[in-house]
This record gives C-alpha cells, structure tokens and sequence, in this order.
C-alpha cells in the first residue's frame, strides 16, 4: 500500500502523502519530474544514498532520518536548491553532498550547488555538507615526435628525431557553493561543518615523447651514422584551484 500511495504521489503531490524508505547499501533517486517535491517522511538506512535530481529546486520534508554514513547527493546545476525540514534526525557520519562534477576534455567543471537549508528542529552529533567545486579538466597530452628514418647504405643519411610537442595546462578548478544554513539556536556551532571549497586545478598535460633517430648501420666499406633523437615536450602547468564559496547561519 505504501508503494502505490507513493507512485500516486509522485504523479500527484496531492494524491497522499509521500514516505520515501531508502534501504541499507543501496542508491535511490527521487522522480525528476517536478521542480519541487513535498514529502511527509524521508529515511535513508545506513549506508545508503538519496539521489536529487538536477531540475528539483524545492524540497519540503517533514521529518528526516539519516543513518550511519547515510548521505542526500544533490546532483549540479545552475538553480540553487532550498531544503526545508521540521523534524530532522541525522547519524554519525552522515552528510549532505552537493558537489559540482570535475572537469573533463570535452566539459569544463561544475561548480558546488547552491543551496538553502532550513532545519526547524535538529538532533545531530554533526551536521555535515559537502559543496565544494569540481576539480578542473586536466591537460591535454603533448604529441609524439616522429622517429627519423634509417640511412641506407648507398644513398641517404639517417633522419633526426621529431620534437614532442608541450602538453598543455590544466583547467582551472570550478566555484565552491553559496551555502545558506538556519537552524535551531540551541545547536551548536562547533558542530557544524560545511566544506565550500573551490576544486582542485586540472592536472598538467605531459609533453609528448621524442622521436628517435635513425639507427646507424654497418655497410660493407663503412658505417652509416644514425640520426639524432629528438626533445620531449614540456609538461603543461596545473590549473589553479577555483574560488571559494561562501557559508552564511541563521539561528531559528
């Protein structure tokens, strides 16, 4: 019953109240097809992992229970998310993540999500977030050198060794989060523990190797000189770490 009152209403909001139970070890994701979602019990077991999706933008619990290592991953984008919780009992090791992607050749990286996160009433040994940025797109590879061509022994000398082109630099790291924290006046500051931290810059392309040159050969009068090997490439730079984000609390 409580499987079809929750299809109902994620088709629905209004269908029925919504309990979402994520089991021990195992990955959950909430529907993406709303922008924001009311639900009246959110339970992640030890262990496992809430997924939200990029397009949800608002986020109205009632009552949250997180377990050993339980984590909410908020997946990135460019709209910030609000949380809104009444009651919200979080385990030791728990987190809330909203980590931006790191970077790779074809796509830069993704800054932390910006998020909004109100907690009416918390019991939490600590209140951890995650949302820094994604590490920047590393370097592309320098190109090999061409190896030179062998000399003959009638004609022809021993061809050099091509240079390796340089590798480039890495990219820069993305934005940590804008991190907008309310929660009860009595919770203590000392537990609370947001990371906002820019990524880490891509890392350094490396140069391409060297050509070799032609290998000398014995001939019947004489020898044949073989060719000069190449230069490496140079290794590229890494990228620099990206800016920081910022982290405001409000007391309830």
């Amino acid at each position: 019953m409580r499987k079809l009152c929750l299809l109902a209403a994620f088709i629905s909001p209004l269908a029925c109240a919504q309990v979402v139970n994520v089991q021990s070890n195992s990955l959950m994701r909430l529907p993406n097809t709303t922008s924001t979602l009311q639900l009246e019990k959110l339970e992640v077991a030890d262990y496992g992992t809430l997924l939200i999706p990029s397009n949800v933008t608002e986020l109205n619990i009632d009552e949250l229970r997180l377990g050993h290592e339980a984590r909410i991953a908020i997946v990135p984008a460019e709209q910030a998310l609000e949380v809104k919780v009444k009651r919200a009992e979080l385990s030791e090791g728990s987190q809330i993540t909203a980590r931006g992607a790191p970077g790779t050749y074809e796509k830069a990286a993704r800054a932390g999500r910006n998020l909004n996160l109100q907690f009416q009433a918390l019991s939490a040994p600590q209140l951890t977030v995650d949302a820094r940025g994604g590490r920047g797109a590393p370097g592309f590879v320098g190109l090999d050198g061409g190896n030179g061509e062998d000399p003959g022994c009638t004609y022809g000398s021993a061809g050099h060794g091509a240079d390796g082109s340089d590798g480039s630099d890495g990219q820069p790291g993305a934005p940590g989060a804008l991190v907008r924290l309310a929660v009860p006046r009595d919770f203590p500051a000392e537990l609370i523990k947001v990371n906002v931290a820019g990524g880490a810059g891509g890392p350094a392309g490396v140069g391409g190797k060297a050509g070799k040159g032609g290998k000398s050969k014995g001939c019947l009068v004489y020898r044949a000189d073989g060719g000069k090997n190449g230069k490496a490439g140079a290794d590229g730079q890494p990228g620099p770490e990206g800016a920081a984000g910022s982290v405001t609390v409000q007391r309830l």
